[in-house]
């Protein structure tokens, strides 16, 4: 199977798991949530930013709110979310950036993206799929672990984030990218974990590089 089928037969067995492909990040459509959020979730659960960004966010409501913030107050809020420090100087920076660069409005092209303190193409690709509804692929640890274990990048073996990112990107529809993204990431939090697969119980298992090669090997 070419690797675009087998992108195709990926993406339309997740969709139909997983009809509703949902960021778990509480974000409530905001995009600067989100750009705070997806900096906070950096070595931190998804579950634990959710937690600790409602008071955040009731006293830093916006870019502009942000930027006049000291990082050490800041860093009092996200302080469970590890790496208060330097995610707090971020949080302001980025605030800055966006008010007297963007008129407070958070960008949406990659390139500006990448300029705001903090943000990486994993952070910049999460903005442009789920608020400006660009193709993009958020290269997490789920994608890039799974997608790899599929065949759909490499020979199996995990690629880096950002070469994970361009080979998926050929190979899966663009309007397809942000949500396939979502579904791998609940799929490996419910199926396909990194040290115990449910294989047995895979829709996935018959089309996947790494099962088939075991049960080769055997």
């Amino acid at each position: 199977m070419k690797k675009t089928e087998l992108a195709s037969e990926v993406v339309s067995r997740l969709r139909k798991k997983y009809p509703s492909a949902e960021c778990a990040l509480r974000y409530e459509g905001d995009p600067f949530r989100l750009l705070v959020m997806g900096r906070l979730s950096a070595q931190c659960t998804d579950a634990r930013v959710n937690i600790v960004c409602p008071a955040l966010f009731a006293a830093y409501p916006d870019a502009y709110a942000m930027a006049e913030a000291d990082p050490a107050d800041v860093g009092r809020y996200i302080f469970s979310c590890g790496l208060y420090n330097s995610k707090a100087r971020d949080l302001v920076g980025m605030s800055q950036r966006i008010v007297s660069v963007y008129g407070g409005k958070v960008p949406d092209t990659m390139e500006d993206l990448l300029t705001l303190p903090g943000v990486g193409r994993k952070i910049a690709n999460l903005i442009l799929g789920d608020i400006y509804d660009k193709p993009a692929i958020v290269a997490d640890t789920h994608c890039i672990r799974i997608s790899a274990r599929l065949g759909l990048v490499g020979d199996g073996k995990p690629l880096s984030p950002e070469k994970t990112e361009r080979e998926l990107s050929g190979i899966v529809e663009p309007r397809e990218q942000a949500d396939l993204c979502h579904r791998l990431v609940m799929f490996g939090r419910e199926v396909c974990s990194a040290r115990s697969p449910r294989c047995d119980s895979c829709i996935l298992s018959d089309i996947c590089k790494n099962r088939l090669d075991t049960e080769q090997s055997k």
